[in-house]
């Protein structure tokens, strides 16, 4: 069953941002990973979500989790923990019942 990982944020710091940007990309590859959304432009519809939507489709929910551990990864990570401000899931590709 497939993983995703959805994120949603505003960046905070763009110079320091554009660090993760420039690397990121590679890595999901490397673990299997597919981009199918990235980028800012999300129209709100609902609520106060923040202008930038990613979402990565994994082969599965453990493969998202080794690839965000993966050292790789870690090496880059807080170029977009420290210059964004929002949120990040992983989850389930949804089965219908019955």
């Amino acid at each position: 069953m497939a993983g995703y990982l959805i994120a949603n944020y505003d960046i905070t710091n763009e110079e320091g941002y554009q660090r993760y940007i420039s690397t990121v990309g590679p890595t999901i590859i490397a673990h299997g990973g597919e981009i199918l959304v990235a980028g800012p432009g999300s129209e709100v519809v609902e609520g106060n979500p923040g202008l930038v939507t990613v979402v990565l489709k994994f082969p599965s929910k453990d493969a998202i989790r080794t690839w965000y551990d993966s050292p790789e990864y870690q090496e880059i990570i807080h170029h977009r923990t420290d210059n964004t401000d929002g949120a990040l899931v992983f989850a389930d590709e949804f089965v219908m019942p019955g």
